[in-house]
């Protein structure tokens, strides 16, 4: 990515001419003299959105998904487990 420095003591672009430098990829540092005092980065496209039912019917829910779990789940939850 190529950086364009910018120092705002002389700079004469419009704000419109230094985000037209970013939306075609470069980033801009401005600085006041050899202080740098903020980066403008383009940011990632984002990325493609789900598609609802690309891989319909790969997965099937358990008949009793959404049943209630038995009681000793719930009372039981510090069981021994082996050591290793």
């Amino acid at each position: 990515m190529v950086t364009t420095t910018l120092d705002i003591r002389t700079l004469r672009l419009s704000l419109d001419d230094v985000l037209a430098l970013v939306r075609k990829g470069a980033a801009v540092l401005l600085t006041e003299g050899s202080v740098p005092l903020a980066r403008l980065v383009p940011l990632a496209p984002p990325e493609a959105g789900r598609i609802p039912g690309l891989h319909n019917g790969s997965m099937e829910a358990a008949d009793d998904f959404d049943a209630s779990l038995p009681d000793d789940f719930w009372r039981n939850q510090r069981r021994s487990r082996p050591r290793s």
